[in-house]
């Protein structure tokens, strides 16, 4: 179902489309490709949100953190605000200190994408982004894609699985660089529109594993070190095995202090471009489990530590922004970010739910 969301002060309408498949549920606003809502069961069948979302667009448009939306061109951070492509130097806004983060102040985030396609458990949205725009050279058009997948109920419930499952696509008529990455916040324990902080646990019980080696060290602007990537081994930010969040945030540890909490590029194991297991979220109390997937080399662990509003403060929700590395652009030792005339961008990511015994009464 597709209805009336709200009205830009242009006056451009926007749309919400709501998705369904069997438990599991979502809707999606063409304003900033953003997923708004995401309800999953908890281990005794009972529904609830498991992503941050705001009721209105007003709120979207003035107190939201990224959340549930596309960022682009570039997801992340590039360093001082530009990059060179063939020789050329392409300055961008800057609008995290000096660097540029998640397309400047009017990325892909805050624009408006028209829906091209949409059914019961699925949802195709498009936009073109104009050569120049925030900086960077090319009419670049992207193409993403929502579908919700549900699977038949384990013995003995009455509920099933279920998976949000994002494709990426985009070409261009000229070389740019880009890195799509959805900026959903998950608190597995409910969160959602106007939940209020009475109605949020927090994510520092949660226990997140990360099947990644390696990490990206950053300096005091997080932007990646040149020593980068580095082992995990021996640190808090060794999620090889289940670790609490919230006992990773209270250790010692200068990366966890430059950043305020956890805020880094995990890279990976496996084959970028081959999609495999990147993270998984288990909460104690919902018995609700997140497994991630995704073909992109990275995946950018937040714990919410710059969120601060009277209904989410910080720690509300957790980020895994599937994605290329920060700064890629202006780092040729990184995966290439570049996209070429010709060539096409893709890159699947899907968020699959599922339960334990959990301990909510």
């Amino acid at each position: 179902m597709t209805e009336f969301f709200g009205r830009t002060p242009d006056g451009d309408q926007v749309l919400r489309h709501e998705l369904r498949a069997g438990s599991i549920t979502a809707a999606v606003l063409t304003y900033g490709c953003v997923v708004q809502s995401l309800c999953v069961p908890d281990a005794r069948g009972r529904p609830g949100e498991v992503t941050i979302g705001l009721d209105t667009l007003e709120e979207y448009r003035t107190r939201s953190r990224y959340f549930g939306a596309v960022v682009g061109r570039y997801g992340n951070r590039i360093a001082d605000g530009r990059f060179t492509l063939d020789g050329r130097t392409h300055e961008l806004p800057r609008n995290h200190g000096t660097s540029s983060l998640h397309g400047g102040p009017e990325g892909f985030s805050s624009r408006l994408w028209e829906i091209a396609e949409a059914d019961e458990d699925r949802v195709v949205l498009t936009r073109t982004s104009p050569d120049g725009e925030a900086g960077y050279p090319g009419t670049l058009t992207a193409r993403v894609t929502y579908t919700l997948l549900a699977e038949d109920p384990p013995p003995g419930t009455p509920w099933g699985a279920g998976a949000l499952r994002i494709d990426y696509h985009a070409v261009t008529d000229a070389p740019t660089h880009v890195n799509l990455t959805n900026h959903a916040y998950f608190n597995l324990a409910g969160a959602g529109p106007a939940a209020g902080l009475h109605g949020i646990h927090g994510i520092h019980d949660h226990t997140v594993t990360l099947y990644a080696s390696r990490y990206l060290p950053v300096d005091a602007r997080l932007i990646p070190l040149a020593e980068a990537p580095t082992p995990v081994s021996g640190t808090p930010f060794d999620f090889t095995a289940p670790r609490r969040v919230g006992d990773g945030l209270t250790a010692d540890h200068p990366q966890l202090r430059t950043a305020g909490g956890y805020d880094h590029c995990w890279v990976v194991d496996g084959r970028p471009g081959a999609l495999r297991p990147a993270a998984r979220v288990a909460e104690p109390v919902s018995g609700r489990v997140l497994d991630v997937r995704t073909t992109e080399p990275g995946v950018q662990f937040y714990s919410g530590n710059m969120l601060s509003d009277t209904v989410y403060g910080p720690g509300s929700g957790l980020c895994l922004e599937t994605q290329h590395f920060p700064d890629s652009p202006n780092r040729p030792e990184f995966p290439s970010t570049v996209l070429r005339p010709g060539q096409e961008y893709t890159s699947t990511t899907v968020y699959r739910f599922t339960t334990e015994s959990g301990d909510r009464s």
